[in-house]
């Protein structure tokens, strides 16, 4: 799930709706119909720069206590957020999960806007209070784009000694809130042994059966396959190369199809092993319970991953909101939240070694110890990744 690859270069045509349904972690880089940024731009609204909303409000939250943060969120009486469809992450219960708790509604506008288009809205609207999203949930690049662009608020949950370090900004102006990463979706009514690593795919057995999310020069999750095709394979967050001659080798032993694993293509069999993000998957099996039935699995070699984050507008009206915002889905409450939509949430170890991931979910999952070597690149090691996977794809694996 991540915006490392950014498909502003890839897909502009892409909504973040699209992109989400089909696994792709990656948003879309142009304003299409019916978004807020094209709304705006007809109507012929024009802003101004204006000074920080957030500047006097605590940047660590445990600079203030969670008693005064909640009275003063309830005092300014409203929460906006943007680009997070209800049925994505499992944002819509996590919405009125808040909601109900303190008593503060939120208008979740323009859920199908990609990780560009809420730059924009921060920008655009900063002078709007209806508009101006307090708290957006985007993509890395686009996170490390707003800090450099001084789009944000800092400010550290209380629970940020818990997250990983290369999942945060140290300075608190970004943080990422749930991942997911590369696994194997087989349906078995056609897959009779299931695939357990890279390697296994290539086996005779899977002739004419696996298959990625599209193409890889403008699908993030068939991206993110090929790299982590490529670390299981001698290769690196510096070097995708065997990655691509993994796909190569698949496609000249006759396993690679070069279709779409949509989720009918793969319930119908036309792409029965799918090489997707882990959360899409285990959406699957529990959407279809048992037909057809589907194994997941995260191979132990080459478990590569990709992330959102979510940051506080500089510009943000309900500045308190906004911080209760972040805490809410940093808690133990929150982070359950998302595990329930099936996508890992950024404390997922640390609940894990608590003993506070209920046992009934942790069953519909993979084994927490199949995350721990998750591999997490850079935005500088994506855009030199993507560059090659650009240059080489077409010629070594579709001929194009």
């Amino acid at each position: 799930m991540a915006d490392q690859f950014s498909s502003e270069k890839l897909n502009p045509k892409l909504t973040r709706r699209r992109v989400l349904k089909y696994g792709m972690g990656s948003t879309a880089g142009i304003l299409g119909a019916g978004t807020l940024g094209t709304l705006l731009a007809a109507c012929g609204v024009t802003s101004t720069p204006s000074a920080p909303k957030s500047t006097a409000i605590p940047s660590n939250g445990d600079a203030i206590a969670m008693s005064q943060l909640v009275a003063d969120a309830k005092k300014e009486g409203h929460l906006t957020v943007i680009a997070l469809p209800p049925d994505w992450a499992n944002y819509g219960q996590i919405i009125s999960t808040y909601q109900t708790k303190y008593g503060i509604p939120i208008n979740s506008q323009a859920p199908d806007d990609s990780s560009s288009q809420e730059l924009q809205a921060v920008t655009t609207y900063k002078n709007t209070a209806s508009l101006e999203p307090d708290a957006v949930d985007v993509g890395p690049s686009f996170a490390a784009q707003g800090k450099t662009e001084g789009l944000w608020a800092p400010y550290k949950n209380t629970h940020w000694d818990t997250i990983p370090a290369n999942l945060k900004d140290p300075d608190g102006y970004w943080c990422g809130d749930y991942y997911g990463v590369v696994a194997f979706g087989a349906n078995r009514d056609i897959v009779k042994n299931m695939p357990e690593d890279w390697s296994d795919l290539l086996k005779p057995e899977y002739r004419n059966m696996v298959s990625i999310d599209g193409d890889p020069r403008t699908a993030q999750d068939a991206f993110m396959a090929v790299w982590g095709a490529a670390l299981a394979n001698g290769g690196s967050l510096d070097d995708i190369t065997p990655g691509i001659d993994f796909f190569q080798e698949l496609k000249q032993r006759g396993n690679f199809i070069p279709v779409d694993n949509y989720p009918a293509n793969i319930s119908k069999g036309t792409t029965p092993i799918a090489l997707k993000w882990d959360y899409l998957l285990i959406g699957y099996k529990e959407e279809w319970a048992g037909n057809p039935p589907i194994t997941v699995v995260v191979p132990p070699s080459g478990v590569i991953g990709g992330f959102y984050c979510q940051a506080i507008s500089r510009y943000s009206y309900h500045p308190y909101a906004a911080r209760l915002w972040e805490e809410f889905l940093y808690s133990d409450e929150g982070q359950l939240l998302y595990l329930q939509g099936f996508a890992h949430p950024v404390r997922y170890n640390d609940l894990a070694k608590q003993g506070k991931i209920p046992p009934a979910l942790a069953a519909k999952l993979p084994p927490a110890s199949a995350y721990a070597k998750a591999q997490f690149p850079t935005v500088a090691q994506t855009n030199k990744a993507a560059k090659i996977v650009q240059a080489q794809w077409g010629p070594k694996v579709v001929g194009s």
